[in-house]
């Protein structure tokens, strides 16, 4: 589909990314069917991605000539821990669905993420050869295979997702949670990513749709920032106390999945296909602060 709106088929409605990218269908004229699994939201569908008859059977009934998989396993240290629930839940699920897809006429649309890269050459281009170093990052590139095999799969690669989010954990969230309650907060300054506003994010999954793109499309903020540098400016644009902030390395954090250090993703095909839709930190970041009420 290129341009005009139809039924979108929203898996994963109730999270960040999904609640960004039903306002941004919704707005321009999509009708949209979300899911949801944890949440008790009514106005959503409830739906396991465990249950591979259930998935099939949500997007049969739906019809939807658009589903976004923004479900999926994210912790990425208990995919560690339990990397055949990832495979189920980041591959095995989206290759149904993708599978279902295909049955109906309808477009896989797949969030994936440059966890699918080991971090040493960073930032990255669609066309650099994945190399997952992680449980978490070989779930995704798997669920990013099977969707991209489907006709007109498309996969939109994000990183460092933050919004203002009530009762959400994305990166901001936690720093305003822990530095506002006065406490410190370890950070790794060696972890070089691209921070990503969801709403754009959102806005962006809708414009590539609506432009019939397909293939892996980075999708993330214009900067490429190590950690504690994002915490730095965020906790000057919020208000929030620097000092409590300690940057570390992350081998210093113990943490069992193995992250991506030099990493971040490039944005030039999503700039041909849709125009300048990702705003960088310090936009996100001010937006974040007036929502909260913090300026």
């Amino acid at each position: 589909m290129s341009g005009g709106a139809g039924r979108v088929l929203l898996v994963g409605a109730s999270g960040q990314v999904g609640q960004a990218c039903a306002r941004a269908f919704a707005a321009a004229g999509w009708e949209v069917v979300g899911t949801r699994h944890a949440s008790a939201s009514p106005e959503l569908r409830s739906l396991d991605l465990a249950d591979e008859p259930a998935l099939r059977a949500a997007v049969r009934e739906v019809a939807p000539s658009v589903c976004v998989v923004a479900a999926g396993m994210t912790n990425v240290e208990r995919c560690e821990a339990e990397p055949a629930l990832a495979e189920a839940l980041n591959a095995r699920a989206p290759a149904v669905l993708a599978s279902a897809c295909a049955a109906v006429g309808a477009r896989p649309v797949y969030l994936s993420t440059e966890y699918l890269f080991d971090g040493t050459a960073g930032p990255y281009r669609e066309e650099d050869p994945p190399h997952p170093i992680s449980a978490y990052g070989r779930s995704k590139r798997a669920g990013e295979q099977a969707v991209l095999a489907a006709p007109g799969g498309l996969s939109v690669r994000t990183t460092v997702v933050y919004s203002w989010q009530p009762g959400g954990m994305n990166f901001v969230m936690q720093l305003l949670a822990t530095l506002g309650a006065g406490r410190r907060m370890r950070v790794p300054a060696d972890q070089r990513s691209s921070p990503t506003y969801a709403p754009d994010l959102g806005e962006a999954i809708r414009l590539l749709v609506e432009a019939g793109a397909t293939g892996p499309v980075n999708a993330v903020g214009p900067e490429v920032l190590d950690r504690h540098a994002f915490a730095l400016l965020a906790a000057r644009v919020l208000g929030l106390d620097a000092s409590l902030l300690d940057p570390v390395e992350t081998a210093a954090l113990g943490q069992r999945a193995a992250r991506p250090l030099r990493a971040g993703l490039r944005i030039e095909r999503l700039l041909r296909l849709v125009g300048p839709v990702m705003r960088p930190p310090a936009e996100g970041l001010a937006e974040v602060a007036r929502l909260a009420g913090r300026r």
